[in-house]
C-alpha cells in the first residue's frame, strides 16, 4: 500500500522543518550566522525569491596566497513565481539545504571569494506547465558564484550566482531550472 500524496508532502515538510530547526540550534551556538535574502531569474519567465540561513562554523585550511578555503551550510525556503502562459502551478515552494564551499581572502575590510556547492531540495509541486514537469519533488541544487564580505566585523556579504535544479537523471522527465541570482546577506 502506497502512502497517499497529502501524507508525503506533508511528511516531507515535517522532515524539513526538523532539519531547519536542527541547523537554527546549532546556529546559535555558532562562530557566526547570517541570513541571506536572494532573487532571480531562470528560463521560462520564472521569477524566484529566497530566503536563507546560514551558518559559519569558522573552518578555515589550506592558505593559499592570502586566500584560503571554507565551508558553510545554508538552508533555503524559496518561492517560485513562473509567469508563463498555462501554468498548471504559478506558485511553487522550493526548500532545500546546501554546504557551500569558498576560497576567500583571509584578512582585510573587504574581502572577496568564489564559492561552489551541491545540495538538495524539496519542491512543493512538480509540474510547472502542460509540457513541463519534473518527475520527482527531490531535487539536487548545484551552484557556482562570486561575492564578497566586507564590514568592520565582516557583517555584510554580496554576490552572484548561478543555480541549476534537477533531480540528475535520477527519473526521467528531468527538465531542470537555471537560475541567475543575486544576493545580500547580514552576519550577525
Amino acid at each position: 500500500m502506497h502512502p497517499k500524496p497529502s501524507t508525503l508532502k506533508a511528511n516531507t515538510l515535517r522532515v524539513l522543518l526538523v532539519g531547519a530547526l536542527c541547523l537554527g540550534s546549532a546556529c546559535a551556538r555558532a562562530d557566526q550566522f547570517g541570513v541571506q535574502f536572494a532573487g532571480g531569474v531562470a528560463d521560462h519567465d520564472i521569477k524566484k525569491a529566497d530566503l536563507g540561513l546560514v551558518w559559519d562554523p569558522g573552518l578555515s585550511w589550506w592558505e593559499l596566497g592570502g586566500y584560503h578555503f571554507t565551508v558553510v551550510g545554508e538552508a533555503h525556503a524559496a518561492y517560485w513565481d513562473i509567469r508563463e502562459d498555462h501554468a498548471a502551478h504559478p506558485d511553487i515552494w522550493e526548500f532545500g539545504l546546501t554546504p557551500v564551499f569558498r576560497f576567500i581572502k583571509s584578512s582585510g575590510w573587504f574581502r572577496p571569494y568564489v564559492e561552489a556547492g551541491v545540495g538538495i531540495r524539496f519542491l512543493s509541486h512538480v509540474r510547472e506547465t502542460d509540457d513541463r514537469t519534473f518527475s520527482t519533488s527531490f531535487q539536487f541544487a548545484d551552484m557556482v558564484g562570486i561575492g564578497a564580505q566586507f564590514g568592520s566585523h565582516q557583517q555584510y556579504q554580496g554576490g552572484f550566482r548561478f543555480q541549476h535544479i534537477s533531480n540528475a537523471s535520477i527519473k526521467d522527465p528531468n527538465p531542470g531550472e537555471n537560475f541567475s541570482e543575486i544576493y545580500v546577506q547580514y552576519n550577525f
